[in-house]
C-alpha cells in the first residue's frame, strides 16, 4: 500500500533529492529545465508516491509549454526510488497523471525518453517539433489525449509565456485546498498490462521512471 499525493512546498526538497539520485549530476543543465524556468509547475499533476515509512519512493511532474502556439503538457521529470524499481510505481503515476490531465482537458503530452520503450505505450516520434538543443530529436516523443490532437501541430518547444496561464497555475500551485487529496492505492496486479486495458482515458498511457532527465 502507498500514499500517493499532490506535490506541496513540504515536499519538494524530498523530491528534489529522490531525482538527484535517480539522474546524473548536472541534470538542471539540460535544455529542457530552460522550458521549465520561472514557469509554475501544471500542480494537480505533480504526483509522489509515499511508502508505509512516509517516504518519497516515486514521483511524476508536468510543466506547461506551447508548439506551435498550442499549449502541451511537458511529461517528466518521473522518478522511483532504486530500491523500489521494478514494481510498476513509475507506470502507475503515468496512468494517474495521464487520467488526470484528460480529465483537466489537457489535449496532448510530450516528452524526452526512450522511443523502443514508450512506443508499447502509443507514444510516437513528435515530426517538426523541435525541443531546445542539443536534444536528440527521435527522443521526443508524443501522446494524444484527444484523438488527433498532434495533428499538424508543430515547430519549436516554448515556454508557457501568457499570462492568464501562468497566474491561474500559480494560484493553483499555491493553494493546495484546489488540489487533490491524499489516497492509499495499491499497484495494479498486472503492471505490464496493455495501455487499453488499464483504463488510461483515449490514447493515454504508461510509461518508464526515466523519462526527461
Amino acid at each position: 500500500m502507498f500514499e500517493l499525493c499532490p506535490e506541496t512546498d513540504d515536499d519538494t526538497p524530498e523530491i528534489e533529492a529522490l531525482m538527484d539520485l535517480c539522474f546524473a549530476p548536472g541534470r538542471t543543465a539540460l535544455s529542457s529545465y530552460r522550458l521549465r524556468d520561472g514557469v509554475p509547475k501544471v500542480a494537480p499533476l505533480c504526483l509522489c508516491l509515499r511508502d508505509e515509512t512516509d517516504a518519497v519512493v516515486a514521483a511524476i511532474r508536468y510543466w506547461p509549454v506551447r508548439v506551435g502556439g498550442k499549449p502541451v503538457l511537458l511529461l517528466g521529470p518521473v522518478a522511483v526510488h532504486p530500491t523500489a524499481q521494478g514494481e510498476g510505481l513509475g507506470g502507475f503515476l503515468m496512468r494517474e497523471s495521464l487520467s488526470r490531465a484528460a480529465a483537466m482537458g489537457w489535449d496532448r503530452v510530450m516528452l524526452v525518453g526512450d522511443a523502443p520503450y514508450y512506443s508499447r505505450f502509443g507514444f510516437v516520434r513528435l515530426e517538426g517539433v523541435e525541443m531546445p538543443p542539443p536534444t536528440n530529436p527521435d527522443r521526443v516523443l508524443g501522446l494524444e489525449l484527444r484523438p488527433g490532437a498532434w495533428v499538424d501541430v508543430r515547430g519549436a518547444v516554448t515556454r508557457e509565456t501568457r499570462p492568464d496561464v501562468l497566474a491561474g497555475l500559480a494560484e493553483i500551485e499555491d493553494s493546495p485546498e484546489l488540489r487533490s487529496a491524499c489516497a492509499q492505492v495499491e499497484m495494479p496486479e498486472d503492471r505490464h498490462a496493455r495501455p487499453q486495458e488499464l483504463a488510461i482515458p483515449d490514447h493515454a498511457a504508461p510509461g518508464h521512471p526515466a523519462a526527461d532527465r
